[in-house]
């Protein structure tokens, strides 16, 4: 069993709110949201490692490429246990790269770097972990999906609207690039 605990979040969550504070979380019982077509679950978070580091999953279906962004001040970490992820990601030079990634497969983002992914096979998994010196983005995937208790992926997609984006860039370590073009084979 699980404990839970009020945070400034979620009224009911198995994580403390405050770092220092040994825990455990039974799989898939963390914060979970519905985003596009997927389903992220925290399980650590800028709450509980002051700020360094974050870490979370994200179970999804095939789909579509997601939105190209970077992150300022965040290094982010993609580890694929299931399925496949094609993930895009260009360095400071402008060179591009993209490698599709599957189950064991590790790709990492520097920070400033723009990336995006794209699920390529249905039942896929990403473990993901964001670290940056002075914050950290979990609470991206709330803000801007739906707060759920299910543990499954969303009935209907959410898909947000331009001012959510917008409101997502103010308030975390993203910069959505939307007229950002991969020059990749895929």
């Amino acid at each position: 069993m699980t404990m839970e605990f009020a945070t400034r979040y979620r009224s009911r969550s198995h994580i403390p709110a405050e770092p220092g504070k040994p825990y455990f979380i039974e799989k898939g019982m963390g914060d979970r949201a519905h985003l596009i077509t997927d389903l992220f679950t925290l399980y650590c978070g800028g709450e509980q490692t002051e700020n360094t580091f974050n870490f979370f999953t994200c179970d999804g279906v095939k789909g579509d490429l997601i939105p190209a962004h970077l992150h300022a001040d965040t290094y982010e970490v993609f580890y694929v246990t299931d399925g496949a992820v094609r993930l895009f990601v260009e360095d400071l030079q402008g060179q591009q790269q993209e490698k599709l990634l599957t189950s064991g497969d590790f790709g990492f983002v520097p920070k400033n770097c723009p990336h995006s992914y794209r699920i390529e096979r249905h039942h896929s998994r990403i473990v993901g972990v964001a670290a940056g010196p002075s914050s950290t983005f979990e609470r991206f995937f709330e803000s801007l999906g739906d707060p759920t208790e299910e543990i499954g992926l969303p009935h209907q997609p959410r898909i947000p609207g331009p001012d959510e984006f917008r409101a997502a860039e103010e308030n975390f370590d993203v910069r959505y690039l939307p007229n950002h073009q991969w020059h990749t084979r895929n």
